[in-house]
């Protein structure tokens, strides 16, 4: 049956989470230093301020798509946007650092039921498969567009408020969620969900929240004993929720699912699309901030071209997608993302922005698609009763994506800074210094301004050259594994569609 009016005007209702949810995501970073002269967080509460959100978001999501499955979606998306209202507001007039880490969890709790909840309610709002892919279509535009004007919108605020404005934003619109989705959303769930297993909830709440804990502190920090074993203790965890999952009659996750070639497919493009955006964002910002010197403002303006090339390719993979196979679209996105990463390697520390840019607009071109009709792949092969689980796991596969390229591109680069820099500091720097310079870029940055001219302006190049090279040495083994993933995937894709 094909939607009518009202079901894409309750599209546009369901938008209104998704730009929060990852508004949220970028919007901190700029309110950063404000922040940090009224609460005076120590370094590691910082670092739980940045990283909680993201980390519960992961945890809840699977936990909380069957949950929608069991007492309704439409129903856990308005208790979720209500406590996304409330968490903000105890987030925005925090008077310390450890209530304001408390509100960022809460935040992460409550976005963890907006995204599987408002996915699953377009899984059956829109039975036909053309309009399905559209409206998926627009709502990980959403998404994207979500990322791109939260710097825009939290550096306007900044210039005018305080630190806490910045989650301000999100309560009227979550006011307007509550308004308008009781009459414009229908509500959905399975009719016959059976017990919800707690124990398999904090199976999974545990390793998901281990392995992306852990992976993100090795790339902070390196793979230290304390977080090998957390993400070891993660995959185990991991490996006994699978095995719960298949002796279960109503289990949280259909593992069953996995056996199809196309679902594990799509989740595995999934997972290696977010990873390369994710960790060449983690360069990108950092490479025209402190190689080039723009401001953090007119940086998010930079990276505008690459989000709008992922809109419009998100847009345009449904209607390609009627003409041409979604597995060909899938694979030669991906081989899209892997030119655009080739292209990043054309920087260097002395070279414009134009090859960073072709590269961005290449990867966005290409990711746009996977997001898009991967997503519609694995919503489609559940039952609609099972939607939000099912959407559940697509989340989880870009929120893992997401942790793993910044842990390991990000680990990567590191590491070629500092061989790279080696023994190429200047003579006249402190070894303390010295020493903070090799860590990362933005010390060797902040050291420079403090030294002599020509030592200072010495280290600052030798930095800025090595900090490149590691740059270009994770764009090309990101480049490697999408390729590597478009070859499988155009295997699994061809083999399952012959299937069908």
């Amino acid at each position: 049956m094909r939607a009518g009016r009202r079901e894409w005007v309750g599209l546009g209702v369901l938008a209104l989470p998704s730009l929060l949810v990852t508004m949220d995501l970028s919007v901190l970073f700029l309110a950063v230093p404000k922040l940090t002269r009224d609460l005076g967080p120590t370094s590691s509460e910082l670092l739980w301020i940045a990283d909680v959100y993201g980390f519960m978001i992961a945890a809840s999501l699977i936990t909380m798509g069957t949950v929608g499955d069991r007492i309704g979606r439409r129903r856990l998306l308005l208790i979720g946007g209500a406590a996304f209202a409330l968490a903000s507001l105890f987030a925005a007039f925090s008077t310390s650092a450890g209530m304001l880490i408390a509100a960022r969890a809460l935040l992460g709790v409550a976005g963890g039921t907006l995204a599987p909840s408002s996915l699953a309610l377009i899984r059956n709002m829109f039975g036909d498969g053309d309009q399905r892919r559209l409206a998926i279509a627009i709502w990980v535009s959403c998404f994207a567009a979500g990322a791109a004007i939260g710097p825009v919108i939290g550096g306007a605020l900044l210039e005018h408020f305080w630190w806490g404005s910045v989650f301000l934003v999100n309560v009227p619109v979550m006011a307007l969620l509550l308004a308008t989705g009781p009459t414009l959303l229908p509500e959905s769930r399975d009719p016959s969900p059976g017990r919800l297993d707690l124990v398999s909830a904090a199976i999974s709440l545990t390793s998901v929240l281990a392995i992306v804990y852990a992976v993100t502190s090795m790339a902070e920090h390196g793979a230290g004993p304390a977080a090998t074993l957390l993400l070891l203790g993660g995959l185990v965890t991991g490996v006994a929720f699978v095995r719960r999952q298949r002796r279960l009659a109503y289990p949280l996750v259909d593992v069953r699912l996995f056996r199809s070639p196309a679902f594990s497919a799509a989740f595995a493009a999934l997972v290696v699309s977010v990873f390369i955006v994710a960790g060449t964002d983690l360069f990108v910002a950092q490479y025209i901030q402190l190689v080039h010197g723009v401001s953090p403002f007119v940086t998010g303006l930079w990276l505008l071209p690459g989000v709008i090339a992922l809109i419009v390719g998100s847009m345009l993979a449904p209607p390609i997608a009627g003409r041409v196979r979604p597995g060909v679209v899938i694979v030669w996105g991906l081989v899209l993302a892997a030119l655009g990463l080739i292209a990043m390697t054309l920087v260097s520390a002395n070279s414009s922005l134009a090859p960073l840019i072709a590269g961005t607009t290449l990867i966005g071109l290409g990711i746009g698609p996977i997001g898009a009709l991967g997503t519609d792949i694995l919503v489609g092969a559940a039952p609609p009763e099972r939607a939000g689980s099912a959407s559940a796991v697509s989340e989880t596969a870009t929120e893992l994506g997401g942790a793993l390229g910044i842990a390991l591109l990000g680990s990567l680069g590191t590491a070629v800074y500092r061989g790279a820099l080696g023994d190429r500091i200047p003579d006249g720097v402190p070894s303390r210094t010295a020493v903070a310079s090799r860590d990362t870029l933005g010390a060797a940055v902040d050291a420079a301004g403090r030294l002599p001219a020509d030592v200072g302006d010495r280290l600052l190049h030798a930095a800025q050259v090595a900090f490149t090279h590691g740059f270009v040495v994770a764009a090309l083994a990101g480049a490697a594994i999408t390729l590597a993933m478009a070859t499988i995937a155009a295997g699994s894709l061809r083999a399952a569609e012959r299937e069908a």
